[in-house]
């Protein structure tokens, strides 16, 4: 996260609210080598007590996972490069603007009978977002079909601990320079979702 406190100051209820509609993100978990890292849809619960989710059985966290692992979710947003051209000021440097918001905790393994729910649920969140397209279901799979396919994966859960976030918008500028800069990005920049971006840094 980055350290600059005009970047840390939105609630955590943004935090939550971010990381719930994006329900994806890079699952971290710390070994004696590098970390081991997963990319995962998940569901945070309606406290944001916890995410549940869902492995492949050869993953290697899943052979870490004997006992519970310190473990964080970086859920990544819409990013950009800030060309110091961009804010009509002198003396400036380039920077990258973006949204990331970490879910810390410890993940653990669940029971193999929770793995359905987990699946249907993670399935519905999805595809409801899809509508009015007929969702999915698996129950539309033969039987035989799903259940060799459960048997690869396994279901997980971070207990969360901790919720922090970096909203990196040029809050530490003037208005009329963070909206000039959003106005470039908005207008052909160079990231990830950059008309989002632009949004968020006018609005900020």
């Amino acid at each position: 996260m980055h350290p600059n406190p005009a970047f840390r100051a939105e609630a955590r209820t943004r935090h939550i609210d971010f990381a719930r509609e994006r329900a994806f993100g890079v699952l971290a978990v710390s070994t004696q080598a590098a970390p081991l890292l997963s990319h995962v849809p998940f569901l945070l619960n309606e406290d944001a007590a916890w995410a549940d989710l869902h492995l492949v059985r050869s993953n290697p966290i899943v052979r870490v996972l004997k006992r519970s692992q310190p473990a964080r979710i970086a859920v990544s947003g819409p990013d950009g490069y800030v060309s110091p051209d961009w804010y009509g000021i002198d003396d400036q440097v380039p920077t990258w603007n973006y949204v990331a918001v970490h879910l810390t905790g410890n993940l653990e393994l669940r029971p193999m009978d929770e793995l359905r729910d987990v699946l249907d649920r993670l399935t519905a969140e999805f595809e409801n977002r899809l509508l009015p397209k007929p969702p999915w279901m698996a129950s539309k799979m033969a039987e035989e079909a799903l259940d060799r396919m459960m048997r690869m994966i396994v279901p997980c859960r971070l207990n969360i601990s901790d919720i922090d976030g970096t909203w990196k918008l040029n809050q530490n500028k003037p208005d009329e320079v963070r909206l000039a800069a959003a106005d470039h990005i908005g207008s052909g920049g160079v990231g990830s979702e950059i008309a989002q971006l632009a949004a968020l840094m006018r609005e900020t």
